[in-house]
């Protein structure tokens, strides 16, 4: 069984620090008012570009073999993974190529070469992309990073858990958005070394709740995925992330992409913060009653990032 003490996300910490943010947890006196705890927002928007996603490539490159360096790594991805490994590649002196579907939006194909990676674009789904990139692992040598299934970028993903905690030693609770399950493995384990004590909540979109019927069921599932939110948007999350959650996460929320949506434009109006739609999703749970804590609770919410798609919002409907 895969798992970390608190000494081991010290470490990583301690690695990939002069490379990384320490984000603020950020004190929400309306959103503390509304939902009657003491919340504090992980504004992990304020981290290098734009998400938490360069922590878990930070670690795992500084990891790799002057080898594994000198022939690059590979992802597929649309979304701040092939930013987060453009920009941790760039750091190390990597070579980086993403491979991203033909619609891939042209700002995040952008934003990704800007960061130095070389961008493939190929099929036009994910899954075609995906196939791309381990077609340039056999041919090229490439070391293939996945964007959640993997140790070593669970426990960089991780150091975001052990800031908070540094930050706030004696909170009770923390609520983190789940996609393929990388971000509330690591966080979970982090805070759970600290105090075992410390609740710690998963939220994912009831349009595409992977995580939450793997749970149910006891095993994997491969679920039919309508959530039109990038970052929660995976049919299957990943086996090691499964094994983790299954030990250290105390329950798994949904609510709806609506309800999600609504609570990151909340979230723009009244603490003046730009987060994409998978970063709102726990404060849509706190504000939707999902999250049950005793009265007066010191709850962290993670923001897990702030590129926000915008070809997204100008879909929807401005009340």
């Amino acid at each position: 069984m895969f798992t970390l003490t608190l000494r081991d996300f010290q470490d990583v910490r301690d690695r990939i620090a002069p490379h990384i943010k320490h984000t603020p947890l950020l004190a929400s006196r309306q959103l503390s008012e509304l939902t009657g705890h003491e919340v504090r927002l992980k504004a992990e928007v304020f981290q290098r570009g734009g998400s938490y996603k360069i922590r878990g490539p930070l670690n795992k490159f500084a990891l790799m073999s002057d080898e594994q360096k000198r022939r690059g790594v590979v992802c597929s991805s649309a979304g701040n993974h092939a930013q987060g490994v453009a920009l941790a590649a760039k750091i190390h002196g990597i070579r980086a190529v993403v491979c991203m579907a033909t619609n891939a939006t042209p700002s995040k194909i952008a934003a990704t070469r800007g960061y130095g990676a070389e961008v493939v674009l190929h099929g036009s789904i994910w899954d075609e992309a995906n196939e791309k990139a381990k077609e340039l692992v056999r041919d090229e040598g490439l070391t293939y990073v996945h964007p959640f299934d993997d140790e070593q970028l669970i426990a960089g993903q991780g150091t975001l858990g052990l800031e908070i905690v540094q930050d706030w030693p004696d909170l009770d609770a923390v609520v983190v958005p789940i996609g393929g399950g990388g971000l509330i493995s690591g966080v979970s384990m982090a805070v759970k070394s600290h105090n075992p004590e410390i609740r710690v909540v998963g939220v994912e979109s009831s349009d595409g709740p992977a995580m939450q019927a793997s749970i149910a069921a006891g095993e994997l599932q491969t679920i039919e995925c309508n959530t039109i939110i990038d970052g929660l948007r995976v049919r299957r999350v990943g086996g090691i992330n499964f094994a983790v959650v299954q030990r250290f996460v105390d329950e798994i929320v949904a609510l709806p992409d609506t309800e999600i949506f609504e609570a990151m434009l909340w979230i723009m109006e009244r603490c003046k913060l730009v987060v994409e739609g998978a970063a709102a999703a726990g404060v849509g749970a706190l504000m939707q009653g999902l999250v049950k804590l005793p009265q007066g609770s010191k709850v962290a919410v993670v923001l897990s990032g702030g590129n926000l798609n915008l070809d997204q919002i100008r879909g929807l409907r401005w009340n």
